[in-house]
């Protein structure tokens, strides 16, 4: 059965990525496209790359703040592990690489892999708010340029929303903590008039939620993992700033948020694996707010991609080579059947 739904995600998310292409490609004229890739600076591709790792190295950090309540962690097993899960993500369907990260930690450390994956839960969620508030700042301090006012209005809507969305996440989260099972009973009788389908689903997922919440540090531990967080995602917002200018494009800082939280949410729609087409729609997308010709954006839209999917791969390949792995045995390790 979770196979039948696994295979059912993985088309859903070919078809997703293909209306994007289409929706693409249909108006590109090619040798614009190539026109902008001769002018391209190529220098600013190192550093974006560079910049790319340190984010996966922070991430490293952040995670091994969210684990000390179950073992204090080296980063030389943390950090191969999140390279690992981030390469599969590009190459498996279904976001299994967040199993295939827990699963190759728990497996050097000795841990059990549904407590590493509740940390990744947590994990989730903090990148889930320090996206959200690189939203909010977006939304309140960008200007867009004059033609714009439409999205300008609906950005500042959505801004208002975000901000209502994310005071709930955290008083649900904050109930749930202090008052886990009177707030799993009403979950539960709000979840009776859907299909059983559903509370299968939502049930252990909550469950998840409540692992990872018990395993959360102290204020000092809270505070470390914040301020790994604003650092992770500065390092992730950072190659698309360099790679804007090496295009010949520079943004204000909002400018590059803006553009980052259009790729946050494209990485979570369905889509086939390495997120192709998604990620290039929202690109341009997002550009074309900024008033930047669409075979342009396209080509800024492949190098920010190939600069965050070659690289990753590439290393996270190493990794299981010499921690003497395949990503066959990963994938079909029954981590990936909890999904």
């Amino acid at each position: 059965m979770a196979k039948k739904t696994l295979d059912l995600k993985f088309w859903i998310g070919i078809g997703i990525s293909a209306v994007c292409l289409v929706l693409l490609f249909r108006k590109i004229e090619m040798d614009k496209v190539a026109a902008a890739f001769r002018e391209m600076d190529w220098r600013y591709l190192v550093p974006a790359v560079l910049a790319t790792f340190a984010s996966y190295f922070c991430r490293a950090v952040r995670w091994r703040f969210l684990l000390l309540p179950l073992k204090r962690t080296a980063l030389s097993s943390l950090y191969p592990a999140t390279i690992i899960g981030y390469m599969a993500n590009n190459l498996l369907p279904a976001r299994l690489g967040e199993f295939v990260r827990a699963y190759v930690l728990a497996r050097k450390e000795g841990l059990e892999a549904s407590a590493v994956f509740a940390t990744l839960v947590v994990d989730r969620l903090w990148d889930g708010f320090t996206v959200l508030l690189m939203l909010l700042v977006t939304v309140f301090t960008l200007r867009l340029p004059p033609g714009m006012e439409g999205v300008q209005q609906g950005m500042v809507t959505g801004g208002y929303i975000t901000l209502a969305v994310y005071c709930a996440a955290i008083c649900f989260l904050v109930t749930l903590k202090r008052r886990t099972a009177w707030t799993v009973k009403m979950i539960g009788q709000l979840l009776r008039p859907f299909p059983a389908v559903v509370s299968d689903k939502v049930i252990p997922l909550l469950g998840s939620f409540i692992g990872g919440l018990r395993l959360t540090a102290g204020p000092q531990g809270l505070v470390a993992i914040f301020g790994s967080s604003l650092v992770i995602w500065g390092f992730a917002v950072w190659p698309v700033d360099l790679l804007l200018r090496s295009f010949g494009i520079v943004l204000p800082v909002a400018g590059s948020l803006f553009i980052m939280v259009f790729l946050v949410f494209a990485v979570m729609v369905p889509a086939s694996p390495g997120y192709v087409g998604t990620y290039h729609f929202a690109c341009v997308t997002a550009l074309s707010a900024f008033n930047v010709q669409s075979e342009k954006a396209l080509s800024i839209a492949l190098v920010i991609h190939g600069t965050s999917f070659f690289p990753v791969i590439a290393a996270g390949f190493y990794h299981l080579w010499r921690d003497k792995l395949s990503l066959a045995t990963l994938r079909d390790h029954p981590i990936g059947e909890e999904r």
